[in-house]
């Protein structure tokens, strides 16, 4: 019995298909079907009812299923702990980002970890926060980098890059130009652009207008803060951005300060404790290269998707 045989008994388990069980593990499917044969002829059964279209698992085939699942666990935690001990570390690394991110820090820790450690496939995948998150919590991503409010995540672990407070952007000429801060009430008549649901800056915005029983009028969604600020600079819209995203638009955009918003807007990077070797070590590259860059106003302008 080998190991390669359990992984292709558990992929056609799972795919209910030998040609879709063979695409997952990148042979043919005559090679996939040689090798459950070869297992089932050791084991002396069985282990998939090959009658219909769909490969059904026997009784025998339920059985060994979860068996065979503990087998490839265990055959992998082995190789992660015997990569450790030799200081080589290897498998999958699965990292989540914000929609159209942009932020140096995450691509330099990316570039340092895949240079020390090119035995790791990496995968990279956008999406706004609150479907980062969820993929967390599923196990279908490592760790993710995103935008959230102060209130954290409950099971997941969380390191702040950023934490600024909302602010009202508004062009010359707007009513609320010239002051110096405002009150969510003022924007029940004042139309805004924000970023969708599902972000941490709206989040954040959302959950302070619930508080006061406030409905603001948001004419206009964007998920990158350089089409809101655009769009405001039109004058189509008030935006509300974080402090540091409306500093590159200051020759066309006046900051007014939301008095009554005390949370702040946050980006961070959270993961679920694991014993993966390489979230960990991503994780120490990842302290390093933001801890460089917290003032980076390229980093800083990203912080609330």
């Amino acid at each position: 019995m080998e190991l390669r045989q359990l992984e292709y008994f558990v992929a056609v388990a799972e795919e209910q298909n030998f040609t879709r069980a063979a695409e997952r593990v990148h042979i043919s499917q005559s090679g996939v079907s040689a090798q459950v044969r070869q297992l089932e002829r050791e084991l002396g059964t069985e282990l998939f009812d090959r009658s219909a279209r769909t490969a059904t698992l026997t009784a025998a085939g339920k059985a060994a299923l979860e068996h065979a699942h503990a087998a490839i666990a265990a055959a992998r935690a082995l190789e992660q702990a015997v990569s450790e001990v030799a200081g080589l570390i290897r498998g999958r690394l699965a990292i989540g980002m914000i929609i159209g991110c942009t932020i140096a820090p995450l691509f330099d820790a990316l570039a340092a970890f895949h240079q020390a450690h090119p035995g790791v496939e990496i995968s990279l995948l956008e999406g706004n926060s609150d479907r980062l998150v969820e993929a967390v919590r599923a196990g279908t991503t490592d760790l993710a980098l995103v935008g959230t409010a102060p209130a954290g995540h409950d099971g997941l672990d969380t390191l702040t890059i950023i934490s600024e407070r909302l602010v009202l952007a508004v062009p010359a000429g707007h009513p609320l130009a010239k002051r110096r801060r405002v009150a969510l009430r003022d924007l029940e008549t004042c139309p805004v652009v924000c970023m969708p649901l599902g972000t941490g800056l709206r989040t954040v915005f959302d959950r302070a207008c619930a508080a006061r029983s406030i409905q603001p009028v948001i004419a206009l969604e964007a998920s990158a803060p350089d089409a809101i600020a655009d769009l405001a600079a039109r004058g189509l819209a008030a935006a509300i951005l974080s402090e540091s995203m409306v500093e590159r638009y200051r020759d066309r955009l006046t900051a007014v300060r939301i008095e009554d918003v005390d949370a702040p807007a946050q980006l961070a990077l959270v993961w679920r404790r694991t014993h993966n070797p390489a979230v960990r070590e991503f994780l120490r590259y990842g302290r390093r290269a933001f801890g460089k860059h917290e003032t980076s106003p390229d980093h800083d302008r990203q912080s609330s998707r």
